[in-house]
């Protein structure tokens, strides 16, 4: 059979191409991984990230290098990060705040970050609890709504910043309920749970690795998780339907690795392939189960759904509470 010059000329060229690109795939990485995180050292993401860079490095026979860049609302990590070429040697580890929220909170900035990194591979998921001092009177999320509601206005909740989960997830306790409550960012969250322990702050959303040294100290319970289901690590603790409060309210954060956009579909792949090897990994899924992590094995695209989803519910907390960081 005689095939047209040009057909088998496209033919070829679209083989070779595919070729080069599974070549491209299979063998990364030949060189050091640099792993670049808005995250503090010692923090929950942090740990997380030296776990999965430790086992990632085993796999691949590479050094996988871990770089903390906190600090300027997460632009001073993205920044470095957005410098480096689409190769898939530079990661950027994000949650999902700083996915979704970030745009809508810089307006000045105009940057949106998924218009400038691809997602490729997810890590975990935190919910968050609804944390008071060990003193408090309130023992449920009803008790807690009923308060502010004889008080619009007086009862202050605490965050570790504007922007943050916390802060978010309290406007949109606010939104489902009709009440009004006062923002008191920290920032500190070691001196938020400190001052909600004491009853200085009466509440405040809470991660278990950010508030378990209180915690364990007994100067704070947790009434609610802001979950549909409870959490096995906390099987006492009741979900937000359970304590009374609105059952449509779910707060919590995923974070995953980025990479700068344009990174090739054949590496892109790999990565999101040996990444959730790692995270099923048992050293790894016993630390999340101490720090109350849901291990996530989401594909690029999913990652970018649940993005968009927590984008459109915080662009109109952001507008409702008329809140900026510009």
């Amino acid at each position: 059979m005689n095939f047209p010059r040009a057909l088998l000329t496209t033919a070829v060229l679209a083989l070779t191409a595919a070729s080069g690109a599974w070549a491209q795939g299979s063998d990364y990485p030949s060189k050091p991984v640099t792993l670049i995180t808005p995250f503090a050292a010692g923090s929950g993401p942090d740990a997380v990230l030296r776990l999965v860079s430790d086992k990632l490095s085993r796999l691949w026979s590479q050094r996988v290098v871990v770089d903390n860049r906190p600090g300027g609302g997460g632009f001073i990590a993205i920044d470095q990060a957005r410098r480096a070429a689409p190769d898939g040697y530079t990661l950027l580890q994000l949650d999902s705040e700083h996915i979704a929220a970030l745009p809508h909170l810089y307006k000045s900035r105009n940057f949106v970050t998924l218009q400038h990194f691809d997602p490729v591979a997810s890590l975990f998921r935190t919910p968050f609890f609804v944390a008071v001092g060990s003193e408090s009177k309130w023992k449920t999320m009803g008790d807690l709504i009923a308060a502010a509601k004889a008080n619009p206005e007086g009862i202050v909740y605490g965050s570790w910043g504007v922007g943050s989960p916390g802060h978010l997830g309290a406007q949109q306790l606010e939104a489902l309920t009709g009440i009004r409550m006062r923002h008191a960012p920290y920032r500190e969250v070691s001196q938020l749970y400190s001052n909600v322990g004491t009853g200085e702050v009466p509440w405040a959303f809470a991660s278990i690795p950010s508030s378990q040294g209180i915690y364990k100290a007994g100067k704070l319970r947790y009434i609610a998780v802001a979950a549909p289901k409870r959490i096995p690590q906390m099987p006492d603790v009741p979900t937000m339907a359970e304590a009374g409060g609105p059952a449509s309210l779910e707060v919590n954060s995923f974070v995953s690795l980025l990479a700068p956009k344009g990174v090739s579909a054949a590496v892109k792949a790999k990565i999101n392939a040996d990444v959730a090897k790692v995270i099923a990994d048992p050293d790894i899924r016993a630390r999340f189960d101490t720090f109350a992590f849901e291990p996530l094995a989401w594909s690029p695209e999913e990652i970018e759904r649940n993005a968009e989803a927590k984008s459109k519910v915080y662009g109109e907390l952001v507008r409702r509470g008329n809140i900026s960081l510009d």
